[in-house]
């Protein structure tokens, strides 16, 4: 019997151009090891769909990204953490002081590795990072943000959990071609 994980590791390296973040991982994606696995997240789908995928997918010779694939996009400029580290089954179960520790923690790993881009997903944990880093901010809406940490900007897309009516599939995709137009729009001379 294999032993159930903790956690999801984080997966950041030096030179990514975006490293996706969640507020933590859930007890499922963390007993499977792999972001994002459950199948009714849509983070894998509309991830797949998007243009920020394609030179990913052609390389890996695949038409869709799966949970399994997280690792090998190291290799193609994608990382992978969360705000707070510890899975649990909602993210309403992470207290204020877990939040506090973990913006602390996510900014020491974005100031040292210096991805492009950190790419939150959903309002939710970006919230408490922005409270932190910047209390008189307003609160965000989607897309670029003001804030950097250290030299890493900040981008926001909706949350792409299958509970998130708000926002439907073609909407999450599209979040992630205007992701990809950004992430352009910075190694543009």
């Amino acid at each position: 019997m294999t032993q159930a994980r903790e956690t999801l590791p984080d997966l950041l390296r030096s030179g990514l151009d975006v490293v996706f973040v969640g507020i933590n991982p859930s007890l499922y994606s963390a007993a499977q090891g792999h972001y994002f696995a459950r199948r009714s997240n849509r983070f894998w789908p509309c991830f797949s769909r998007s243009v920020l995928s394609e030179a990913a997918r052609r390389a890996l010779g695949v038409a869709r990204l799966e949970p399994q694939h997280d690792r090998a996009l190291l290799n193609h400029g994608f990382g992978f953490t969360d705000v707070v580290k510890r899975a649990s089954a909602r993210a309403s179960e992470l207290s204020l002081s877990e939040l506090a520790a973990g913006v602390i923690h996510l900014t020491v790993k974005l100031e040292h590795h210096r991805p492009s881009i950190a790419c939150f997903h959903g309002i939710t944990g970006y919230r408490h990072v922005i409270s932190a880093l910047d209390p008189d901010a307003a609160l965000p809406g989607l897309g670029v943000q003001h804030l950097r940490i250290g030299g890493t900007r900040c981008f926001l897309v909706p949350s792409p959990s299958g509970a998130n009516a708000h926002f439907t599939p073609a909407d999450q995709t599209g979040w992630y071609d205007r992701l990809a137009e950004f992430a352009h729009s910075l190694r543009a001379p």
